[in-house]
């Protein structure tokens, strides 16, 4: 069975994020072309298709780390803010833009809010299917493309 840790990173990200725009859960907000995904950034993203791509980053996430609250993600998506001539500081990404995608996934059924653990939020089997038939046909592809090593 050929799961999330088989394959690349980004190319997974591309592939979910193009099945993530044709569910209808999953949708860009009206004030997301104009916010910036943090205050280490100068300006918004110039994608037009950076909210799918941020979700399916995001899914990928939960489903290696889970469970994972909103203050992990932000630290994993935050990076340095230049300051000048100051050294440079860690600056945490966008909490709204997170809780917002976060939510979108759970009403998608993707991710779930495990009742024993309090914090964070952890894969559904509907996501983890998700994930993995999607691996499993980039593994396909990588192997039909003559990359026989496995990897």
């Amino acid at each position: 069975m050929t799961t999330v840790y088989d394959v690349p990173a980004d190319e997974l990200v591309k592939r979910v994020a193009d099945r993530l725009k044709k569910n209808k859960h999953i949708r860009l907000p009206k004030w997301a072309m104009e916010v910036k995904t943090g205050a280490h950034k100068e300006l918004p993203p110039q994608d037009n298709e950076w909210w799918y791509v941020r979700a399916a980053s995001m899914l990928r996430q939960i489903y290696m780390h889970g469970p994972v609250g909103v203050a992990r993600l932000r630290t994993y998506y935050g990076g340095r803010v230049r300051r000048g001539t100051r050294r440079e500081r860690f600056r945490e990404a966008s909490g709204k833009v997170i809780r917002t995608i976060l939510s979108q996934l759970e009403e998608a059924g993707y991710v779930i809010k495990p009742e024993k653990i309090k914090k964070g939020r952890m894969i559904s089997p509907k996501g983890q299917s998700f994930l993995d038939d999607i691996a499993h046909d980039i593994k396909l592809e990588m192997l039909k493309g003559g990359d026989r090593s496995g990897k």
